[in-house]
């Protein structure tokens, strides 16, 4: 999708973040897909069909469905599937397609490109859509780009880089647990204090600002895409005080938890 201009990806009200329940499956439709839908899997393990060829799922599996495609999924209800999925269409003659199927195995890039995608429409984001169509592109070139075999640039590349980013996702992927930074330093292997330096210096904010952004966007999607009340997100998210839950979202937010939902 070189070809194309930003401008010409359409945007669709069909994305999201979001951890399948136990029973959850997909099944497959009468009608093919009438767009593309980007399919990448965080976490868990499943299976998913695409015009009847299975595919073994787990981390960093990523799909790039096209119009015309069957598809199908199950997963396994002991380690639920935790998705990130866009659909979107483009105007413009298309070339340079992205394969259908890859693994994934640098994922830090491409997912901070997911989860911002998802987090601009969370709350009312200026220029959102515009913004939105960039990060698409971007996305299809990381794409082409591992088809190709070609390495996509890190940040770093040592160990310590891996173990802080892992911690990172830990947190992301557990906000409701109220995470000690000792705690994390030991999964790192570091001292606290080294550990804290480093992770606001690889990262780009400190382990607590993180932790609470990271409970606040988790507490949006549950707002938005869950069902959930703002009590039951506060003590899912392990809030003991409503208000200071409240507060602390519309410090982050600009906008309080009730109005979100």
């Amino acid at each position: 999708m070189l070809n194309v201009s930003p401008e010409s990806f359409v945007l669709l009200p069909y994305f999201a973040k979001t951890v399948c329940e136990p029973g959850w499956k997909w099944q497959k439709r009468e009608k093919p897909l009438e767009n593309y839908d980007l399919f990448y899997v965080w976490s868990g393990e499943g299976e998913v069909v695409l015009n009847d060829v299975p595919y073994t799922v787990g981390k960093g599996s990523c799909f790039l469905f096209r119009p015309g495609d069957y598809t199908s999924a199950t997963h396994r209800p002991q380690k639920p599937l935790v998705l990130t999925y866009i659909h979107f269409d483009v105007s413009e003659p298309v070339s340079l397609v992205p394969e259908p199927y890859r693994t994934i195995e640098d994922t830090f890039e491409f997912e901070n490109l997911l989860s911002r995608y998802v987090r601009l429409f969370l709350v009312k984001t200026f220029a959102a859509e515009e913004e939105a169509r960039l990060i698409l592109k971007q996305l299809m070139i990381h794409l082409l780009r591992h088809d190709r075999d070609e390495p996509v640039e890190r940040k770093a590349s040592n160990q310590l880089t891996e173990s802080i980013h892992e911690v990172a996702n830990y947190i992301r992927q557990h906000p409701g647990i109220q995470h000690r930074v000792d705690d994390l330093a030991a999964r790192a292997g570091l001292s606290s204090r080294y550990f804290s330096i480093k992770f606001k210096e690889l990262i780009g904010t400190s382990v607590q600002t993180y932790m609470i952004r990271s409970r606040i966007e988790r507490a949006q999607h549950l707002l938005l895409h869950a069902g959930m009340n703002v009590t039951e997100v506060a003590d899912t998210l392990g809030y003991r005080d409503i208000f200071f839950f409240s507060r602390q979202f519309k410090q982050y937010t600009g906008k309080s938890p009730s109005e979100i939902r």
